[in-house]
């Protein structure tokens, strides 16, 4: 991810007007989002992230930060939410999680504490703000002992998601995960083919065709842009690998 944000007043420097108020709110908001932040970050915090300037903003579809390349930073959701990915080697892409406010990246805290290039490419799925920690200054962070076990409990919590995301992977088939892929997600989903195909690491064709079936089911009801639920109990089923109707 570049580091767009402004360049803080130097010694001696009038700050801009309104820039201390700005400020000032990205670190309330930090406080706001990430409430463990005050108990666990070093004193002065508050002071450390101030010097940042305001966060940045992105639209929807920026890629924040690419596979090989290295890590600049230590990116803060505050609003909107991050696509993280892995590429393949057919071109297509598997989503590995989201970082949504209040969550901390794992692939930019390994590459950071790791000193190696980062593993994964990162999409904003929706205009986001976010405020870059240089790496410096997370690296003096984690001198703390109560912000490490932060970083060490999100990476904990991570892991976990991503070897039950492996799980699928090896032994559930697409069916199985995309059905998993609608729920928990309210009654009707404004997404397309081409997002669900990305999300599973798929082909959008493969996806349509699948959902097709769901709404032949009487599953889903299938509009533009949109997926409505009409039978989750029958997808809840499927995703657990119980025998359906179309299975």
């Amino acid at each position: 991810m570049s580091n767009s944000q402004a360049t803080p007043s130097g010694p001696g420097e009038a700050a801009a007007p309104g820039a201390a108020c700005v400020d000032e709110r990205a670190a309330h908001e930090l406080a706001v989002l990430y409430p463990d932040l005050a108990a666990v970050a070093p004193p002065h915090w508050r002071e450390d992230v101030a010097r940042l300037g305001p966060p940045v903003s992105v639209p929807a579809g920026a890629v924040l930060f690419d596979e090989g390349a290295p890590c600049r930073g230590f990116p803060l959701v505050i609003e909107g939410a991050v696509r993280v990915a892995r590429g393949t080697p057919n071109g297509r892409a598997l989503e590995l999680y989201r970082v949504l406010p209040g969550e901390v990246c794992i692939v930019s805290s390994a590459c950071l504490f790791g000193q190696i290039a980062l593993t994964a490419h990162g999409v904003s799925l929706q205009p986001s703000r976010l405020l870059l920690l240089p790496a410096d200054l997370v690296l003096r962070w984690c001198a703390h002992e109560p912000f490490r076990r932060f970083i060490f409990g999100q990476f904990a919590g991570r892991m976990a998601d991503l070897i039950t995301l492996a799980e699928a992977v090896a032994f559930q088939r697409l069916d199985q995960r995309l059905a998993g892929a609608l729920l928990g997600r309210g009654a009707t989903l404004h997404v397309t083919h081409q997002q669900l195909a990305d999300e599973l690491g798929t082909v959008r064709e493969i996806v349509t065709r699948l959902l097709k079936r769901f709404e032949q089911a009487g599953w889903v009801e299938l509009g533009r842009e949109r997926v409505r639920l009409l039978d989750p109990a029958a997808l809840r089923q499927l995703a657990g690998g119980e025998p359906g109707r179309i299975a």
